[in-house]
C-alpha cells in the first residue's frame, strides 16, 4: 500500500480558531480523503503552534499560566476538527515534550549552517516578526495587524544560512519538484527568491522570551517560534528514527494560508536542505475569507465561528459552501445570504430533489428493486483534473453538472409518461440509468460532504430503495444572520 502525508499548518494557539483555518481544514481533509478512496495507507496532521512571546503575553492578559492556557487554546482547536468531521489522524502540540526533545535534536542537526550574530531591527509580538526600515517607515511605525508601534530591538541571536540555499530551492521550482499552486503563488515565490534570500534570525534572548525551546548548549536563547514551528511536520513523523518518518516523508502535499507562504516555500525547504531530506512534492497556497466583503475583524464585530454555521445548517454545509464557494485560487467572501442560497438553491434544490426524485421512482414503479445499470458512461475525468490541481470549486462544480443533468434527464425522459403508457422496458432503463447515477455522484461527494455521501449510499444499498423520510436538506426559512 503507497504512502500519502498531508498537512495543514499548525495555527498560533493565542486565539479561537476562526472560519480561514477551518476552511484549511476541510481542503486538507478532502485531500486525505481522497487518497484513501484510492487506496493509499494515510496520515493526516494538524496541530496548535504553542510558544513565542504573544502566548505568553496573551495569556497573562487572561490571568492564566501559560501552559494552561495553551491547554485550553490546543483543546479548540482539536475540538474544531471533531466539529467540521476532519479525519486527521495527528495532533501535534509544539509544547510536546517529544516535539521540544525531536527540535533541539534538528538544531543539532542544522548547525553548520547557524552561526551568532548581532541583530538590529524592528519587532512585532503580535506577529512573532521582525519588520525591515523600509516597511516600518511605510506603516508609520504602527503595526497595522496590531495597531501598537514596532519595538526597536538590539540584540545577539543566532542566524541561519537561509541565503546558502537560494539556487537549489529555486532549482527545485523551477523543475517541477517542488510544486507550489497556484501558478500566481509560485510566480510570488519565484520572484521572492530571485530578488535574493538573506539569512535569518532563529533565535531570542532567553531575558526577552522565555516560552520556547531552549538553544541546544546556550540556554540563554530559545528558538524563534516560527523557526521551531515548521520542525513539526517531521517531528509529528517521529523524525529521525521512527518508520512513519522513513515511509511517509517528503510529504505529498502541506496546505497553507497566503501569509505564511514565505516560511513554507523558502525557510522550510532550506532547512529540509540542509538536513540532507527531500523537499515536499507539493504546497498549496489557499486565500483569505472577508464577510459580507469586509476584513474579519472583532472592532467590526464582524467575526464568525464556525459553529455558529454548523448549528445552524450542519457540517456538510459548512463544508459545502468553504469548498465551492471560495475560490480555490484566491479570496473569497462568506456571508449569511449566500450560504442560505446556496443551501436553498444548490443543495436542498438540486442535489436533495435528485435524491428523492429518483428513489420515489424506485419505489413507486417497481416496488424499490431495480436493476442498476453500469455508470461506465460517467466522464469524470475534470473532476480528477480539478482536484489534482487543488481546485476544489470545480471539482464541485463538475460534481454538481452531474446532479443538475440528472435532474435534466428525468426531466427530459419524462418517467410518469412511460409508466403511465406502460413501456417497462425503457421505464427500468430510465430509473436504472437515475440509480446509478446517484451512486457515481455519491462517490464523487465522499472527499466534500462525507456524510450526505454515507447517507445517500445507505439509501442504494438498501435491500428495498425507497426515499427518505426527511429530505437530505430542508429548506431554511430567510430569517437568517445578516
Amino acid at each position: 500500500m503507497s504512502k500519502y502525508f498531508v498537512t495543514t499548518s499548525i495555527p498560533y494557539a493565542n486565539a479561537e480558531p476562526h472560519i480561514g483555518f477551518a476552511m484549511e481544514l476541510t481542503v486538507a481533509d478532502v485531500l486525505a480523503r481522497q487518497a484513501r478512496a484510492k487506496g493509499h495507507e494515510v496520515i493526516f496532521s494538524t496541530g496548535t503552534d504553542e510558544h513565542g512571546g504573544k502566548i505568553a503575553e496573551k495569556a497573562q492578559e487572561v490571568g492564566m499560566t501559560t501552559k494552561d492556557f495553551t491547554d485550553e487554546m490546543s483543546e479548540r482547536f482539536r475540538s474544531l476538527s471533531s466539529l467540521l468531521n476532519i479525519s486527521n489522524n495527528r495532533f501535534i502540540r509544539t509544547t510536546d515534550k517529544d516535539h521540544e526533545r525531536r527540535a533541539s535534536l534538528i538544531w543539532q542537526k542544522l548547525k553548520k549552517d547557524i552561526y551568532k550574530s548581532s541583530y538590529i531591527g524592528w519587532y512585532c509580538v503580535g506577529d512573532e516578526a521582525f519588520f525591515t526600515e523600509t516597511e516600518v517607515k511605510e506603516l508609520n511605525g504602527i503595526c497595522p495587524n496590531h495597531e501598537r508601534p514596532f519595538e526597536k530591538v538590539e540584540e545577539e541571536n543566532y542566524f541561519f544560512k537561509l541565503s546558502a540555499y537560494e539556487d537549489q530551492i529555486l532549482k527545485a521550482i523551477e523543475s517541477g519538484q517542488f510544486i507550489i499552486l497556484p501558478e500566481s503563488k509560485r510566480n510570488e515565490v519565484l520572484s521572492l527568491i530571485r530578488g535574493g534570500l538573506e539569512d535569518i534570525s532563529v533565535s531570542r534572548p532567553k531575558d526577552k522570551i522565555s516560552w520556547g525551546i531552549p538553544v541546544p548548549d546556550d540556554q540563554e536563547q530559545v528558538m524563534y517560534v516560527w523557526f521551531e514551528a515548521l520542525m513539526n511536520y517531521i517531528t509529528v513523523l517521529g523524525y529521525p528514527e521512527k518508520d512513519d518518518f522513513k515511509n511517509f516523508w517528503p510529504a505529498d502535499i502541506q496546505v497553507i494560508g497566503k501569509d505564511i507562504i514565505r516560511f513554507h516555500a523558502a525557510i522550510w525547504p532550506a532547512m529540509l536542505l540542509s538536513l540532507g531530506l527531500s523537499l515536499p512534492k507539493k504546497l498549496y497556497v489557499h486565500g483569505f475569507i472577508t464577510i459580507n466583503d469586509q476584513k474579519i475583524s472583532k472592532s467590526l464585530g464582524n467575526t464568525v465561528h464556525p459553529q455558529d454555521i454548523v448549528d445552524k445548517y450542519g457540517v456538510d454545509t459548512f463544508r459545502y459552501y468553504f469548498l465551492r464557494h471560495i475560490p480555490s485560487n484566491e479570496d473569497g467572501d462568506f456571508s449569511w445570504q449566500r450560504l442560505e442560497a446556496a443551501y436553498n438553491n444548490e443543495l436542498a434544490n438540486e442535489l436533495g430533489n435528485a435524491l428523492q426524485r429518483s428513489l420515489n421512482m424506485a419505489s413507486k414503479y417497481f416496488d424499490g428493486k431495480i436493476r442498476t445499470l453500469p455508470g461506465s458512461d460517467h466522464d469524470i475525468s475534470l473532476y480528477t483534473e480539478a482536484l489534482e490541481a487543488c481546485r476544489f470549486d470545480r471539482a464541485l462544480d463538475e460534481v454538481w453538472a452531474h446532479i443538475r443533468g440528472l435532474n435534466q434527464f428525468i426531466d427530459e425522459e419524462k418517467p410518469w409518461v412511460l409508466f403511465a403508457n406502460n413501456d417497462k422496458e425503457h421505464l427500468e432503463e430510465v430509473v436504472g440509468h437515475t440509480i446509478s447515477s446517484l451512486n457515481m455522484i455519491a462517490c464523487l461527494l465522499e472527499p466534500f460532504l462525507p456524510d450526505t455521501a454515507e447517507r445517500i449510499q445507505q439509501l442504494l444499498s438498501a435491500p428495498k430503495l425507497e426515499p427518505p423520510a426527511t429530505t437530505l436538506f430542508p429548506k431554511q426559512s430567510s430569517n437568517t444572520k445578516a
